[in-house]
């Protein structure tokens, strides 16, 4: 019984944040994950802790900023047509700066929302996921039951990440650019029903790449 009311209650909230995303279905996302850190190459889960680009994210970023003017002019657009708005982590600002740098852009010139803040992972911050087993066994298991509600120590959940990323969306009136995380990226594929809330938290989300999300659909570019 417990099982079929928790899964109603899912339902009913998928429907009810589709019915709201009905009011901004006109708005286009061109979501870019920032490039890669030193946490990133070394497995370390990084959550809130402001990290900074290496070399290679820093390429990584350039890449983005090449693969926005390609879309840009297939659509006959502008760069200047769109919002860019950031997470205020220093490794998601500096890509949004060299992405609009590249667009022929003023690379300061963008907003921030700290709605995009990546999900936190609260005491599990700065570790791998050996060293997260070797702290507690059994806890990576437990985690991957049910990793849609699971909140680390000390974080937050996957569910709790998407309600302010759902509620950032809805508040975009136009076509807009963003520099952010990978969990916010798996909080949108759930939320634009791409995926299952489940499959969405397993989602590989690359660096290097353009996800643009518009009409209920998911494209991706690299």
């Amino acid at each position: 019984m417990a099982k079929n009311s928790a899964q109603a209650c899912s339902a009913r909230s998928r429907i009810d944040a589709a019915n709201r995303r009905r009011r901004n279905e006109h708005v286009k996302l061109y979501y870019v994950r920032h490039g890669e850190t030193d946490f990133n190459s070394q497995g370390r889960l990084q959550g809130r802790r402001d990290t900074v680009l290496n070399a290679h994210g820093r390429r990584q970023a350039a890449e983005c900023g090449v693969l926005l003017h390609d879309l840009f002019a297939r659509e006959r657009r502008q760069p200047q047509d769109f919002k860019y708005v950031s997470s205020p982590l220093k490794r998601a600002r500096k890509t949004m700066e060299i992405v609009r740098a590249s667009l022929g852009l003023e690379p300061h010139d963008y907003e921030i929302d700290a709605r995009l803040i990546e999900i936190a992972y609260g005491e599990w911050e700065g570790l791998t996921l050996p060293e997260i087993e070797t702290r507690n066994a059994g806890i990576l298991t437990q985690r991957e039951r049910d990793k849609w509600d699971f909140a680390p120590p000390g974080g937050e959940s996957y569910r709790q990440l998407a309600t302010r990323i759902d509620e950032w969306y809805r508040s975009l009136t136009s076509d807009t650019v963003v520099a952010a995380h990978g969990g916010g990226v798996r909080a949108l594929m759930a939320l634009f029903n791409v995926v299952s809330e489940e499959q969405a938290t397993h989602a590989q989300i690359e660096q290097g790449v353009v996800y643009v999300f518009a009409d209920g659909k998911l494209s991706r570019y690299s």
